[in-house]
């Protein structure tokens, strides 16, 4: 299992490689085109997957080398492990299908939350940290897909769209935070998101900037309280 988790890990971070091309969903792959969604982030913040990348690589190759039998490891590992899996095979179904894709996502954020919810609590910069950081952004990535086919496929519009999926994200995020406070990567992840959807409403939709902004901030004072408190 630890070098099964490993070897995932590097498949995960090359699938981007083996599956070229994907810069997020084509507006025209949904009945209604979806051109500069509210909901989405700006494009830069998709840059945090090379963090997640190098850091699960770094963590789980540790866990391989230093931690095999370790049994605070191993209860992290089996959803970790699935969660690689599926997102390794995730962008070639993204290309061909947003919905089975946002499925697959949300199996991919279920796994890793599991996984975070059993990380061990030594080590917290090779296991507890790479995988929050990965669960953060996933939360948000999920939400992000959910709104992009209630509207995509005419149920909301647009913004009311991107409301209804921020709040999703903001209240597991708070849910989350209030069972594993010590997890500290995870509200990163989800701040960097939810910053992104600010910067991609300046000059677009108020009220969705208004939401993410408070949403960002509302985290963040989470976040500084759980740090203060261990």
């Amino acid at each position: 299992m630890p070098y099964l988790v490993a070897l995932f890990a590097i498949v995960f971070a090359l699938s981007p490689f083996l599956t070229p091309g994907f810069g997020g969903f084509d507006p025209d792959q949904f009945p209604i085109p979806q051109i500069n969604p509210p909901v989405q982030p700006a494009g830069y913040a998709f840059g945090i997957w090379g963090v997640i990348y190098v850091w699960l690589i770094i963590g789980t190759l540790f866990g391989a080398w230093q931690r095999r039998d370790d049994p605070q490891w191993q209860g992290m590992r089996p959803p970790l492990l699935i969660s690689l899996i599926v997102g390794a095979a995730w962008l070639p179904v993204a290309l061909a299908s947003p919905v089975w894709a946002t499925l697959l996502i949300w199996i991919m954020w279920a796994s890793a939350c599991a996984a975070l919810m059993r990380a061990p609590l030594k080590d917290r910069w090779l296991a507890r940290a790479p995988v929050g950081l990965y669960t953060g952004w996933l939360t948000a990535a999920s939400c992000v897909s959910i709104g992009l086919l209630l509207a995509g496929y005419g149920w909301t519009g647009q913004m009311p769209a991107a409301i209804l999926s921020l709040g999703l994200a903001l209240v597991i995020s708070v849910l989350m935070m209030r069972q594993r406070p010590d997890a500290l990567a995870f509200p990163i992840g989800v701040i960097w998101a939810l910053v992104a959807v600010c910067v991609a409403n300046i000059g677009g939709s108020m009220p969705v900037l208004a939401l993410a902004a408070l949403g960002a901030v509302l985290l963040l004072a989470l976040l500084g309280r759980n740090l203060q408190q261990g």
